[in-house]
């Protein structure tokens, strides 16, 4: 079975396409979204998404999350004893999304079409695939964000010709694509984006707003104590997307803080995240050729594109009203499952044909000759970003030196002049006849195709001597043995139990608001906790379900405030 997974920064989703509809897959917990947060137990059980979004709150050393934005780097994060990559822990919540499929479905799903950031580079890309692979999963297609949005939102339904700007802002990163749609055929012209920013850098603004105003030192103040208040800073700010006005309220140490805010003043402290908007769509524009009066629609999508103040800052930098897709979480989860029925050929949906465009530019190192002097370690572009693909294209470089006896292309991806601040993907070496400098003509070939798949090609024309390499992120290459290694690594640690999670779940969140909250709160919960506690060890299914709704309700109770209690 296939399916089409929206493998997110904050949030992960999963959908598949069954009796003519698109179906999103709901978790273990009954729930369409999963949080893309990963914690260890004290038993070495992996905890995914809302559990361990709870868990994280009281031993957040056990826990980590936003780790997407690592992807295709070393950086290594570490759960207590535990230390994994950013690849290990999408691992975990892509197996925890496979096995909620299978229980879905009730059948066995072995394979997935992936969505990833439109400006996710080469080595970002392998990174989700090798993912999946340690997943259990084949993944048959990497699918960029924006564009299985826009397939989702039904560009181009209407049976005409449509240009399309795409604005994602999701958890964690940004993406702007630059489409249209003629007939079954949708094709990217240009996209641009930033893979460091997103929802989270807005929560973050409104920390710091608490903090400032309270007077808090972040220095002096627990790791738990900071997670509380960011949690609070979350609420509060998805609370303006149906506000002026929000209030943050937080225990702190045992004292409560209190800090009401205002949504212009927010829109103020925004205003660097904001500007950080308008770069990528104008860079996308000015690479696609066009102008915004050459655009149909303006598309929203992304969790962050609730936020009010992006709305109207898209609309005042744009001159156009945009459109804000519905439930813009699940929008990438519906295009993928949508892409899955295509690849399935399913006689109910129309094909559509794909083109996309390449998203950094491919080039090499060379060094240039300025007629007076030498200039070493200059990037030759050979596939500039936003050619559409699949594509192939030459360049022919020469000798640098007297003699010289090898030629080495190193392929390089990114925008820099300066070839070593662009990311290095492989090489090849090749022999040439010795000579004066200039005299031996080496063609570069690069061949880059819809997969993301680079095969590199370096002849010497005077020989006829050939190399090619198609480019795997020669860095993360395993042999089957160490493949087999890792994965007995990873199986060491178990999934927590499926029965077993939903009462976790009220446990954990007990415990934390028993540490949040005082006095007769404490004591409601302490009572209710034990009641569960006594149901479970008799395993009395009637009693566990009564008792669990009963602390279910107290703990919505002190949450949400009532009786004058409010705890964040």
């Amino acid at each position: 079975m296939l399916i089409g997974i929206d493998l997110g920064t904050t949030n992960s989703l999963a959908a598949c396409y069954r009796d003519g509809e698109v179906q999103i897959i709901v978790n273990r917990l009954g729930k369409k979204i999963t949080p893309s947060i990963v914690s260890i137990d004290e038993n070495d059980h992996v905890l995914v998404g809302e559990t361990a979004k709870e868990y994280g709150i009281l031993h957040p050393e056990r826990t980590a999350s936003v780790f997407k934005r690592a992807m295709g780097t070393s950086k290594i994060f570490d759960l207590a004893q535990h230390s994994f990559s950013a690849e290990e822990l999408s691992s975990f919540v892509l197996r925890s999304l496979k096995e909620d499929a299978e229980e879905f479905l009730k059948e066995k799903v072995d394979e997935a079409i992936i969505s990833v950031p439109a400006y996710f580079n080469d080595k970002q890309r392998k990174a989700t695939v090798r993912a999946g692979e340690l997943a259990g999963l084949k993944v048959s297609r990497i699918i960029n964000e924006p564009t299985a949005s826009a397939i989702a939102y039904g560009i181009g339904e209407k049976g005409k010709s449509e240009r399309c700007l795409v604005f994602d802002l999701g958890g964690g990163t940004f993406d702007v694509t630059v489409l249209e749609y003629y007939k079954n055929i949708m094709e990217v012209y240009a996209i641009a984006g930033d893979n460091f920013l997103g929802g989270e850098d807005f929560t973050e603004v409104l920390f710091e707003m608490f903090m400032e105003r309270t007077g808090l030192d972040r220095e002096l103040i627990s790791f738990r104590d900071l997670k509380y208040i960011l949690k609070a800073a979350e609420l509060c700010k998805c609370s303006f997307a149906e506000s002026d006005a929000a209030i943050m309220n937080v225990t702190v140490g045992g004292k409560k803080y209190t800090e009401n805010f205002q949504l212009s003043e927010y829109e103020k402290r925004c205003a660097p995240l904001l500007e950080k908007l308008r770069k990528p769509i104008e860079k996308a524009l000015s690479d696609a050729r066009i102008t915004l009066d050459d655009l149909d629609e303006i598309l929203l999508t992304g969790g962050a594109t609730r936020l009010p103040i992006v709305k109207d800052y898209v609309k005042r930098i744009c001159g156009i009203d945009p459109v804000s897709i519905r439930e813009p979480e699940q929008s990438v989860v519906l295009g993928a499952a949508l892409q899955c029925a295509m690849k399935e050929r399913d006689a109910q949906i129309e094909e559509v044909i794909l083109t996309d465009v390449c998203p950094f530019t491919l080039g090499t190192e060379v060094v240039r000759d300025n007629g007076s002097f030498e200039i070493p370690g200059v990037y030759l572009p050979i596939i500039e970003r936003n050619t559409v693909i699949p594509v192939s294209r030459k360049q022919t470089v020469y000798t640098a030196r007297d003699n010289q006896q090898y030629v080495t292309i190193k392929i390089l991806q990114g925008e820099s002049r300066i070839a070593a601040n662009n990311l290095f993907l492989g090489e090849l070496t090749v022999e040439v006849p010795i000579g004066p400098k200039g005299k031996e003509a080496i063609e570069v070939t690069y061949t880059y195709d819809i997969d993301a798949l680079l095969e590199a090609e370096v002849k010497v024309l005077s020989t006829g001597v050939n190399k090619k390499v198609v480019i795997h992120d020669e860095e993360h290459e395993e042999s089957e043995s160490e493949k087999a290694s890792r994965l007995k690594r990873l199986e060491y640690l178990k999934f927590n139990p499926r029965e077993d999670e939903e009462n976790m779940l009220v446990m954990l969140r007990a415990d934390r608001v028993y540490e949040e909250s005082l006095s007769d709160d404490r004591e409601d919960i302490e009572r209710h906790v034990v009641a569960l506690q006594e149901a479970l060890d008799e395993k009395n299914i009637l009693k566990i379900e009564i008792a669990k709704k009963k602390l279910t309700e107290l703990l919505d109770e002190i949450e949400t405030g009532k009786d004058d209690h409010f705890i964040a």
